[in-house]
């Protein structure tokens, strides 16, 4: 078996052509399509009072309109983990700006949309928090963190007193705001009731977890709903969970018992489906005059909505990522009158490890040690949170090639002191990891008589190559060229698969591909070996392989034959094999992270305070890399999502009505083509025999890790400015550059 280990996407025809079907692109299977409307709250806090529907309902067109007052009825403690407590029209509370009060259903979407503006809503206001600067500071303490997982509090050694006994001492605090996905395909569902049956197109994550929840609203059982998804337009996060407008299109379906598409615009893709919530960071790191921690203590305090619960884990990267006997971390939560926040690329390391790294090149300085030197004499052999041997790391490399590549010791230490004529030159880095995850998935594959193969997983491809990678090990494991097998995903008609997030999509499905490639061949292998008209008749199945479409003699190659001779003789259709497999003892055994070194250079301008990137180089070790190109093509992306976080991405809330006042993509700046660096990917080799039978890491969110710590290490490099609040723009940098 001869792994692939580069190929071209083999969903990537179809997109560039158009073929590739995404949620709102599909038409129902019976009658014609409704299309729905939402209908958002204009406050941030309160009761409806009334809802006057009657100019709406004379838009000619509309069929209904949705409210608290007729909308059915929904089983709101049955939705399981995947649908966060949401106002779904059950009762007439307001609890933040955005809050959906209604939905139009009009067979057409112009209809549907001028007569949602016609809904006259009046309210009952409450006082509200809107803000979490007004909010009380962080006094919750999370009840489910990481799912009840684990305590958000942690504490080994004497992290306070030793912090006060150290000799060189760090104590800032680090802010980050909210942020948005923004993917390139909005959310999008359409319902379709068959009978009991319930059939959701839905843009997702999560085809399985949608399916779970909206079962559990309606009191159908999981088998009653399908859920399609073959192709997403970007996620990052947002299209994990079962967010309310997939029920809503649900429950307006069945209200009118028509098919029914509803569509996010842009400005209600910032109020309906998540974000990053805005972050507090205290850090405080003690250490010796050699540079030796002794102490760091991490207090994060996150952004959370007055119903749900979503708690951004920002400081546990602190708890293993450096060695150190005193350690400290503490989680808390702020309620505010805002939607829930959910997970965003690269969830509690993104904005954790900003302050963490930020406070690590803060050290660096007050010590006079190169940044590279004082992380390397902090570095942690085992995971001494858990006390546990990492299954792999390779971070000493990252640094060692990352550094060579960049070019590190060009640096000139002191602040403010490379130009390149009038401009500001600086040098950050930073260390990037993120956890290597794992989760229960099942596989299906088909070899057909004719040669080429099926393999079959209700995954998602989220743009990450999924689609590629599944074909890839069919190809491998079977002995085929890459196009002759093809693969089907993103449907809870084929095989359960987890949510596409967390990293662990490969890592998860993968394993249970290759479980069901391997019962495919030991049956040809067993029937080649058994078939008395077959050339390798009577040779033990030990001394058998498989290469290019064909059964061989291990030894003597020649002697063999194709699938399609076999199968054919034998009157066999096709070979079935079916794979399930989920983590062992290894994570009671190993501490599994993905690790990685971020190396930045910025120009800024000194009268303008304008920050560019100009290069960067991200050196990651993450197991066995299943495909160099969409691995490559994932740490770019991850790269440019952190430029956004350092540089120019912030949710503005108005203080007075909760109101997001920047909700399109003119006014929420995201980087574009002229704000991208050159960027170079290391991807320094690395084995790991333990986090799965394919040694794979996720590899989706390390690249981000990091990224904004290192261009903020690099700012100040540039500046001698410190800025503490992402973004860094000019306008926290002008003054002091004048001065």
């Amino acid at each position: 078996m001869t792994p692939i280990t580069t190929a071209n996407r083999v969903d990537g025809r179809l997109k560039v052509t158009g073929g590739a079907r995404y949620a709102a692109e599909f038409q129902p299977d019976q009658g014609q399509v409704l299309y729905a409307a939402l209908v958002q709250s204009t406050i941030a806090a309160g009761g409806v009072a009334s809802i006057d529907t009657a100019r709406a309902r004379r838009v000619p067109g509309v069929v209904e309109i949705m409210t608290h007052e007729n909308a059915p009825r929904l089983d709101l403690a049955k939705a399981g983990d995947m649908a966060p407590g949401f106002p779904l029209l059950q009762d007439d509370k307001v609890l933040f700006n955005g809050q959906h009060l209604a939905v139009v259903i009009a067979d057409t979407f112009e209809a549907a949309q001028q007569a949602a503006v016609l809904v006259e809503i009046h309210y009952n206001r409450d006082e509200a928090v809107p803000l979490m600067s007004d909010a009380p500071a962080g006094t919750t303490v999370p009840q489910r963190f990481r799912n009840g997982m684990r305590p958000p509090d942690s504490s080994r050694g004497t992290p306070q007193a030793s912090f006060d006994a150290a000799a060189v001492k760090i104590d800032q605090t680090y802010r980050t705001p909210v942020e948005h996905h923004n993917p390139m395909e909005p959310h999008a569902t359409m319902a379709e009731w068959q009978g009991g049956q319930l059939l959701l197109h839905n843009a997702s994550q999560s085809v399985f977890g949608n399916r779970k929840a909206v079962a559990g609203f309606f009191g159908l059982a999981e088998d009653q709903v399908r859920v399609v998804n073959p192709f997403v337009g970007g996620g990052f996060g947002t299209k994990g969970s079962s967010w309310p407008h997939i029920t809503l299109a649900a429950m307006a379906a069945k209200m009118t018992g028509k098919p029914v598409k509803l569509v996010l615009t842009r400005r209600q893709m910032f109020t309906s489906n998540g974000y990053r919530p805005k972050t507090v960071q205290h850090v405080r790191l003690g250490a010796g005059r050699d540079g030796r921690l002794t102490a760091v203590l991490h207090d994060g305090i996150s952004q959370n909505s007055c119903y749900g619960e979503f708690s951004e884990p920002v400081a546990l990267a602190s708890e293993m990522l450096y060695s150190c006997p005193n350690v400290a971390v503490s989680h808390r939560l702020s309620k505010v009158n805002q939607g829930l926040p959910t997970f965003m690329r690269a969830p509690g390391e993104a904005s954790g490890v900003y302050a963490l790294e930020s406070a690590m090149d803060e050290l660096a300085w007050a010590l006079g040690m190169d940044p590279v030197e004082l992380r390397l004499k902090n570095y942690a052999e085992r995971d001494e949170h858990e006390d546990k041997p990492f299954s792999s790391k390779t971070l000493r490399a990252c640094y060692e090639q990352g550094a060579a590549a960049f070019d590190w010791h060009r640096r000139v230490a002191k602040p403010r002191s490379m130009r390149d004529g009038r401009l500001l030159i600086g040098f950050g880095m930073a260390t990037a990891t993120y956890p290597a995850n794992r989760s229960e998935a099942a596989a299906k594959v088909r070899l057909h008589a004719d040669g080429t193969a099926v393999v079959q997983c209700g995954s998602q491809d989220i743009g990450t190559g999924t689609y590629t990678v599944m074909a890839q090990l069919g190809a491998e494991y079977l002995g085929l060229p890459l196009e002759r097998v093809r693969a089907e995903l993103g449907d809870t008609s084929l095989p359960q698969a987890p949510v596409s997030g967390g990293s662990q999509s490969i890592a998860s499905i993968a394993p249970a591909i290759r479980e069901a490639c391997l019962a495919v061949r030991a049956q040809a292998l067993q029937l080649a070996s058994q078939d008395p008209s077959s050339p390798l008749s009577g040779i033990d199945v030990k001394d058998l392989d498989i290469a290019d479409g064909r059964i061989i003699h291990a030894t003597d190659t020649t002697r063999g034959e194709s699938y399609q001779a076999l199968l054919g003789r034998q009157g066999r259709a096709s070979l079935d094999g079916a794979g399930s497999t989920k983590p062992g003892e290894e994570k009671k055994q190993f501490s599994m992270h993905s690790f990685g070194a971020q190396f930045v250079e910025v120009s800024v301008d000194p009268d303008l305070g304008e920050v560019r990137v100009r290069r960067h180089v991200g050196a990651f070790a993450a197991g066995r890399i299943m495909n160099a190109k969409t691995a490559r093509s994932q740490m770019i992306g991850g790269i440019v999502f952190g430029v956004g976080m350092a540089l120019t991405e912030a949710t503005e809330i108005d203080a007075r009505s909760g109101r997001v006042t920047n909700a399109t993509i003119a006014d929420y700046l995201v980087p574009v083509h002229l704000d991208v660096p050159e960027i170079e990917v290391i991807m320094v080799a690395e084995q790991d025999d333990e986090v799965n039978p394919l040694g794979a890491k996720g590899i989706g969110e390390l690249p981000m890790v990091g990224t904004a710590a290192a261009i903020a290490n690099a700012v100040y490099h540039a500046t001698g400015q410190r800025i503490r609040d992402l973004p860094i723009r000019p306008d926290k940098l002008i003054e002091g550059l004048s001065t």
